[in-house]
């Protein structure tokens, strides 16, 4: 088992992954995931979309000690989490500096923003890796290219002697590699679908993966019409 930090412009997912076709959510977002809360705070700082790779480099550039941002929690879910309080300060922080004709530091407001997130996304994965036992874990998604994020994983997991795993830059991002590779898990799985599949992109991780493995047990379909993983 492993423990994989999920985390692109629509998700934001801490993980247990138990086999290829067997997860465990253990957190995820409650409104805005980490790429979108980026690509937000980047288009209020004036950067182009998408803005992760924007704040990024801007960040490397910057002070993160400029500017302190606050970091959401979520009451009584430990491992889920909150970007939306996060985006709004800042966007508040730009709009207050405008009104009162002052200068903001955007390359310093960007590392303080980039910091923040690391912050909370590695505190948060740390805390549910002693929780359940992980010592492997793995970084997924598009904002998993980001430099801070990949450093601050690294540290995190050498602090603890823990093993680390993430995908290569070129596959961070949307590829037919993942799909393909997930794509062999499950047919090896069992899962089989009509030409009717659709996708349902609201459906959770691990119900695809069920049905399946109804099926197989009580030949029973083991997808709904037109929905997918």
């Amino acid at each position: 088992p492993f423990l994989c930090l999920v985390v692109s412009g629509g998700h934001t997912h801490i993980v247990r992954v138990n086999g290829y076709t067997d997860f465990q959510v253990i957190g995820r977002t409650r409104d805005d995931a980490a790429g979108e809360a980026f690509d937000k705070a980047a288009r209020a700082m004036g950067f182009a979309y998408p803005g992760g790779v924007y704040i990024d480099q801007a960040a490397g550039r910057g002070d993160p000690d400029r500017y302190r941002l606050p970091k959401p929690r979520v009451d009584g879910a430990p491992y889920d989490f909150s970007f939306s309080g996060l985006k709004t300060a800042v966007i508040n922080l730009l709009h207050n500096a405008r009104q009162k004709g002052e200068t903001v530091d955007i390359d310093s407001l960007a590392a303080s923003f980039q910091r923040t997130v690391c912050e909370v996304l590695t505190d948060k994965l740390c805390a549910a890796a002693r929780a359940y036992g992980c010592t492997t874990i793995a970084a997924a998604g598009g904002v998993s290219a980001n430099s801070g994020l990949r450093a601050a994983l690294e540290q995190m997991c050498r602090a603890q002697g823990w093993r680390y795993f993430a995908p290569p830059l070129s596959l961070c991002g949307d590829n037919a590699a993942m799909i393909g590779a997930q794509a062999y898990y499950e047919y090896q799985a069992g899962v089989r679908a009509g030409a009717d599949l659709n996708a349902a992109p609201s459906m959770d991780i691990a119900e695809g993966f069920a049905q399946a493995r109804a099926q197989r047990a009580f030949g029973v379909p083991s997808r709904p019409a037109g929905s997918a993983v």
